[in-house]
């Protein structure tokens, strides 16, 4: 029996424009996934994946020879299964890894919160197969790779592409005032490749992506150095004001949060998952108005971040 284990994610800066070359301040979380494989008895493979409650929220049998679906409580997650298992096998170079075996993956927060189960799955998958989980990612979701990085990280992350290529290493990200700051879950799972292409969709000509790359990088840089929270604060409104005019969506302060005497910062695909908040007020008043506004699950910084 073999245990790997992956960190989640968030996205302080640079949402979308780490795409295009910016550089990102990632914070991988104290939650994550597990993947438990040992051989199995059986002459096909079985799946199990379970949710933070222990609850089984998906499981499958598999054809180990071609990674055909013989039994399943879900089709199209068995499919996109079978597809990253057979982007993996194509990727190893011995077979080390075909025989029966049983699977089983465990998060260790709700899937519903969009801290990384699709990353964290592709980065135990790779340390099982033993190949570059990048590439994996490249080959199946997509995206910065930010995610992957922050799976296998142990404090914060200064992330970035170049040509084409991640680059990463790790930071000091110690905020003196973390402790007033909290993760909001808004509830509305977000799909990030429908953010993607929204961003896409809206991004100007070379020169002026370029210009606003380079400014989120400068912000970036702010974050990392920041010691005051009034400072914090101005450059949430500076970083959330740059996005928005890029990707024409409203701030979720706006939307959700206009009468808060703190600021809020979106995180990621906007729209969805986790904002941050910052709050001078107690934990308890602070926790209340988001309950009465229908968000009910508030983070403290230190119980998300590793």
């Amino acid at each position: 029996m073999t245990t790997f284990y992956a960190h989640g994610k968030l996205l302080l800066t640079a949402e979308y424009f780490v795409l295009d070359g910016a550089i990102a301040l990632a914070l991988p979380t104290k939650f994550g996934q597990s993947l438990t494989v040992e051989k199995s008895p059986e002459t096909f493979g079985i799946w199990q994946s379970f949710d933070a409650d222990g609850s089984l929220w998906f499981e499958t049998q598999l054809d180990t020879e071609g990674y055909k679906v013989l039994k399943t409580n879900d089709l199209a997650i068995a499919e996109q299964l079978v597809k990253i298992l057979k982007v993996a096998r194509s990727l190893k170079t011995n077979a080390g890894v075909y025989q029966a075996f049983s699977i089983k993956t465990e998060l260790t927060f709700p899937r519903s919160w969009g801290l990384g189960t699709s990353s964290t799955l592709i980065f135990n998958l790779a340390a099982l197969f033993q190949i570059d989980p990048f590439e994996l990612l490249a080959k199946t979701f997509g995206g910065s790779g930010y995610d992957i990085a922050c799976a296998g990280a142990s404090q914060a992350i200064l992330f970035d592409r170049k040509n084409e290529k991640p680059n990463w290493h790790p930071v000091d990200f110690k905020l003196p005032f973390s402790e007033n700051l909290y993760f909001v879950y808004l509830g509305k799972k977000q799909n990030s490749r429908e953010g993607i292409q929204q961003y896409k969709s809206k991004k100007g000509t070379p020169q002026y992506n370029a210009l606003l790359t380079s400014e989120i990088s400068d912000l970036t840089s702010e974050f990392l150095n920041c010691t005051h929270i009034s400072d914090f604060e101005k450059l949430i409104i500076e970083h959330e004001n740059l996005v928005a005019s890029v990707i024409e969506l409203p701030r979720a302060k706006a939307l959700f949060f206009n009468d808060f005497w703190g600021e809020i910062k979106s995180l990621g695909a906007w729209g969805g998952d986790f904002v941050l908040a910052t709050s001078e007020r107690s934990e308890a008043e602070t926790v209340e108005y988001f309950s009465q506004k229908g968000f009910g699950t508030v983070v403290k910084y230190s119980n998300m971040v590793l």
